[in-house]
């Protein structure tokens, strides 16, 4: 993996940051991708070159904004002249009530969500196919078992799994995409006890899991997993066993 450089969405906090730092410790070079999170991007690339020199930047960019998807593409490419594995990491999540739903809200999860990751892989394609490299994308399992009161947001997120198999067959076999669908890793800032151990009493692990168990398979997508595309791998406890 050492010299190859991944592009990660939301990479300043919580999963994606953990993403980045693996990848990192493993030899790769990392472009941290934020919207607002300036100053936690730069401390993450700051301390990243700290250790390997010149090894990090970051990209700032608003996903909803569709000029910026070649702009973030273009300076991640420049970072080393070149682009192995793009992560579409960055994620919109707020419930999304029925008969409260309004149309800023389904373009912020649908723009997000959906609208971004397919134009980044567009723009990232070719520069992909330059080294046979991936894309990794991050959907839910809500996108299988819709979450009340969340409608939007579990509809995009199936929409991005059929994405993720659409863009292998057309992407292909220059480049694999394959996707990740945690279940409960890092819990939401907004969820309370009661949530946590409703949650956890429908897991067959009956415990949380740990970013380790999604660093660990994006790094067996990234390096191990040459014959695999179009694949979504379930990180959940067995969460979704339970009806």
């Amino acid at each position: 993996m050492s010299s190859k450089t991944a592009l990660i969405t939301g990479a300043a906090h919580r999963i994606g940051a953990a993403i980045t730092r693996d990848l990192h410790k493993h030899g790769m070079n990392v472009v941290i991708h934020h919207h607002h999170s300036t100053a936690a991007a730069a401390e993450l690339a700051a301390e990243l070159n700290t250790g390997r020199g010149d090894s990090a930047c970051t990209v700032q960019g608003d996903l909803l904004e569709t000029d910026s998807y070649g702009k973030i593409i273009q300076q991640a490419y420049a970072f080393k002249q070149r682009l192995d594995v793009l992560i579409n990491n960055a994620s919109a999540f707020f419930p999304s009530p029925l008969g409260q739903i309004s149309l800023p809200q389904w373009q912020k999860l649908v723009g997000v969500n959906m609208q971004a990751p397919l134009f980044l892989a567009q723009h990232a394609a070719d520069y992909l196919a330059e080294n046979r490299g991936c894309i990794i994308n991050m959907t839910d399992i809500h996108a299988l078992r819709p979450l009340k009161d969340h409608a939007v947001y579990s509809a995009t997120k199936a929409g991005l799994a059929m994405l993720t198999r659409a863009l292998a067959k057309d992407l292909g076999p220059a480049i694999r995409v394959n996707a990740i669908s945690p279940g409960a890793i890092l819990w939401s800032e907004n969820q309370d006890q009661d949530r946590h151990d409703d949650i956890l009493a429908q897991t067959v692990m009956k415990r949380t899991g740990h970013v380790d168990d999604i660093t660990n398979a994006v790094r067996y997508l990234i390096d191990g997993a040459d014959y695999m595309t179009g694949e979504i791998l379930t990180i959940d406890g067995g969460r979704t066993l339970y009806s």
